[in-house]
């Protein structure tokens, strides 16, 4: 929660940063994919340029429209709430490609679906964010998207229906936040977020669990003080802050099943229900890439080991991936594998301004003779004849991740697995 609040800090607070995207309930385009430059969010794709709203739902709620899309063109609304969660889905596996209007409603809310409202979703918190993703075929596709984009709308219900809008809900004073800020103190900013994120309907399970934290301080609004505890429990809740930190650490390396040296995890990322109260799932699935979609939605193969355990490094290795004939990603959209520093997780710069290869590329990628599809994974380039196939890597540890948007069944069963990372001797 205080990664997330940080990051909504960041693109949606301050202003004069510079991963501003726009003020609260405003809609924001980027009208391109993910590059290196962007280093707010770790793992981000660069498939799919992103739109953003942060939406306040305390005085009414909001309603997200998007126009027609043609049949083929992938694209998805993904609702977070303010614990992460994912509550609800607008998009080419939801809702379909044709118009729509759909709304979204506080914890607060009681009301009826309005007219002209296709479904209304609600949110455990107070302020939710919309994060769309509208698939880009190739560079020349921009312009398409851009005006896809253009046709999406986000305003308060009172607008959409054109009525007087309710009484404005109060200020807040919005705290500074940055990485040294929230490592330093985490309890202040996790205190500020309960405000918002009150203990009813679904979210009620947590009270028990928050009359415990209160005893130490941890409390909704509250401020945050190590100075009012002995210097025992000071030293516990500091050796305790390490101690969960490096748990989640630990866990990220264990996320999922493993299948051929890549970790899958297909349950438990999701809504309040699909986490089950497995808080450290959700700390896990946050570090090893926040904003993680449900596995229906889009499925997420994190490489941890190539074929002989060790733990993929482009420093002093070369790698390839080999697809056999008919064994691409099963997708009902398209995927994609997308490389990453080891050590930020963040794109990485490179002479071909590659930092992915994915199923839009097939026309222009060079099959082997057998119909297998091989990537060619190091820091240099392979060669020319080999260049179309080459996923550039950083000079060390390596993160590569792959995307299968709307995964089919033998994805989501097992049946299909991705093949092992083979280093070239």
């Amino acid at each position: 929660m205080v990664m997330n609040y940080a990051i909504f800090n960041e693109y949606f607070i301050d202003s004069s940063g510079p991963q501003f995207k726009a003020p609260i309930n405003q809609i924001y385009n980027t009208a391109r994919v993910y590059t290196p430059k962007d280093t707010t969010v770790v793992t981000p794709n660069s498939d799919t340029p992103y739109s953003f709203v942060a939406i306040d739902l305390r005085a009414e709620p909001f309603v997200l429209c998007n126009p027609k899309i043609e049949s083929s063109r992938y694209f998805s609304v993904q609702l977070i709430d303010m614990y992460t969660f994912n509550y609800g889905y607008i998009g080419s596996r939801t809702t379909g490609n044709n118009p729509g209007c759909y709304m979204i409603a506080g914890p607060r809310w009681r009301g009826e679906k309005p007219a002209g409202i296709g479904k209304v979703f609600r949110s455990e918190t107070d302020f939710s964010t919309a994060l769309f993703r509208t698939q880009l075929f190739n560079p020349a596709d921009i312009d398409n998207v851009i005006k896809i984009q253009s046709g999406y709308r986000a305003l308060p219900l009172s607008t959409f229906q054109n009525k007087p809008a309710p009484p404005a809900a109060p200020q807040i004073a919005w705290p500074k936040i940055n990485k040294q800020l929230a490592d330093a103190d985490p309890f202040t900013y996790l205190n500020f977020v309960l405000a918002f994120s009150p203990p009813i309907g679904p979210a009620a399970v947590e009270r028990p669990m928050r009359a415990r934290f209160a005893s130490i301080g941890v409390a909704s609004g509250k401020p945050f003080s190590l100075e009012r505890l002995t210097p025992q429990q000071q030293a516990e809740v500091k050796t305790g802050m390490k101690d969960g930190l490096e748990t989640i650490r630990q866990s990220v390396g264990s996320l999922g099943n493993d299948v051929n040296g890549w970790r899958i995890a297909t349950k438990g990322i999701g809504d309040r229900k699909a986490y089950g109260g497995d808080d450290l799932l959700r700390a896990t699935v946050a570090m090893a890439g926040i904003y993680a979609n449900d596995a229906v939605e889009a499925m997420y193969p994190i490489l941890s080991t190539d074929s002989e355990g060790n733990k993929p490094d482009t420093s002093t290795n070369r790698y390839t991936l080999t697809f056999p004939a008919g064994q691409l990603p099963p997708v009902n959209a398209f995927w994609s594998v997308t490389m990453y520093d080891g050590k930020t997780q963040l794109l990485i710069e490179n002479p071909i301004n590659r930092y992915l290869i994915n199923s839009p590329m097939l026309p222009d990628l060079k099959k082997n003779a057998d119909g297998s599809l091989t990537i060619h994974i190091q820091k240099d380039s392979p060669g020319k004849d080999r260049e179309s196939n080459w996923l550039p890597a950083p000079d060390g540890p390596i993160y590569m991740v792959m995307r299968l948007y709307w995964p089919k069944e033998s994805a989501l069963s097992g049946t299909w697995k991705p093949p092992a990372l083979q280093r070239v001797k």
